[in-house]
């Protein structure tokens, strides 16, 4: 009578507490869909939670991923600093002392256009705003617009000037007519640099005129392209324009990929004796955009010639792919104590990589989870863990979501389920 009752107590402890202590470690053999030479999520056992506790579950850090980097054989570069990466994903394609403080020369504009667009997306001024030409910006050396002394000049046309014809002389009316004078313009730069995470650049002035400490680098170049494109849809096109006529001189835009580089859109070339050649640019092609910066290039050939080169690479050598779409099955998990026996397991996002052509064969994608899960489960719940490698480069992490919502058995059907762990080792079916 006593083995009875000691035997019906440990039934009712297996039923009532949570999942027992064992890991489901299985190869799942489902393949990511259209993708059949990226290897399919397998099991790794980790280990167990407590009872109250549900599985551990690592932060998200799946593409985008600004700090992941394609690995492979080195690009050189002739260029004293360079960046690349691939939007669609946020990988970085190419870095070359990217995060080194440089002179940017008239690359400096584009944190200068950038506060312009932002006053006409607060409606402050609009693209018929004048600004009055003072004599400090008609003097102004270097590469000009042709601004007239002491006349109005349309918001518009100084976009223009700015773009297409680099002008100085348009830079400094853009500065007096938003912060009054250049210096006060400078520290609006300076404040917008740090909201926008810019950390290696300081600002003297709006057109990159040599300047003892005023500097960027090329990561931080990248991260203003991007953000323009982001915040100022509406107002990139104006990159993208090749001349610009202004006072009667016709000038055409200096950046040379938009004349023979296919979906190139952007956005701003820079040259002092100090500085080299240099350019920042952009370009589009089946989905992909590439945002690209190099400096300190030797002449406008050069310059021209390796920038090509530069975007070619990345278009040629690396391509997207996309493992897995936001809300689909990735796997399923082992459930305790559960109305159902397995829930499935979701991407909450899409999980896209860039990768080189010849890295496909070796993408892996493994989940991480410890099983059973105890019920009850509500849908949406984080309960697993795909991590995606790639041989030499960081892992990637996301979480897994329970697909659907799953019930707690009730008194009886916990019982049944622990008489049939206590004497095979295996959760009981699931009820019917």
């Amino acid at each position: 009578m006593v083995n009875k009752k000691l035997c019906l107590v440990s039934l009712l402890a297996v039923s009532l507490v949570a999942a027992p202590s064992f890991a489901e470690t299985k190869k799942n053999t489902k393949k990511p869909r259209a993708k059949p030479a990226v290897t399919a999520p397998a099991r790794q056992p980790q280990p167990k939670p407590s009872a109250q506790t549900p599985p551990p579950v690592s932060p998200a850090v799946v593409a985008p991923v600004a700090a992941a980097q394609a690995a492979g054989v080195p690009f050189e570069t002739k260029a004293r600093s360079a960046f690349m990466i691939d939007l669609s994903t946020g990988t970085t394609l190419l870095d070359k002392d990217a995060d080194r403080p440089i002179p940017p020369a008239s690359m400096t504009k584009i944190m200068t256009i950038y506060l312009l667009f932002d006053q006409l997306k607060k409606g402050a001024i609009t693209l018929d705003t004048t600004f009055m030409v003072s004599e400090k910006a008609w003097r102004t050396g270097g590469s000009k617009m042709f601004v007239p002394l002491g006349k109005p000049v349309r918001v518009e046309d100084l976009i223009r000037g700015i773009i297409i014809q680099s002008g100085n002389d348009a830079a400094v009316v853009v500065a007096e007519g938003l912060g009054g004078d250049e210096a006060r313009f400078a520290d609006m730069m300076n404040r917008k640099a740090a909201e926008l995470g810019m950390k290696n650049s300081h600002f003297l002035n709006p057109d990159g005129l040599p300047a003892e400490g005023h500097v960027m680098s090329a990561h931080d170049l990248a991260i203003l392209a991007l953000r323009t494109m982001q915040d100022f849809p509406e107002y990139y096109h104006y990159y993208s324009e090749q001349e610009f006529v202004f006072n009667g001189i016709k000038q055409g835009n200096r950046n040379p990929l938009l004349y023979d580089v296919a979906g190139a859109d952007g956005l701003k070339t820079g040259h002092t004796d100090e500085a080299g050649f240099g350019l920042v640019a952009s370009a589009v092609r089946d989905g992909r955009r590439l945002i690209m910066v190099i400096t300190g290039l030797a002449n406008m050939k050069e310059r021209s010639e390796e920038s090509r080169r530069v975007m070619e690479y990345g278009f040629r050598e690396f391509e997207t792919v996309k493992l897995f779409s936001t809300g689909q099955t990735v796997d399923q998990a082992e459930v305790w104590m559960g109305q159902a026996s397995h829930v499935g397991l979701l991407a909450d996002r899409d999980v896209i990589l860039s990768v080189r052509r010849d890295e496909r064969q070796n993408i892996k994608a493994t989940t991480v989870i410890t099983t059973p899960v105890p019920a009850p489960i509500a849908a949406g719940t984080p309960l697993a863990t795909l991590k995606v490698s790639i041989p030499n480069r960081p892992d990637m992490t996301l979480p897994l979501l329970a697909q659907a919502p799953v019930d707690r058995l009730g008194f009886l059907g916990r019982i049944e389920a622990g008489v049939v762990y206590l004497f095979s080792g295996a959760p009981a079916p699931a009820a019917q």
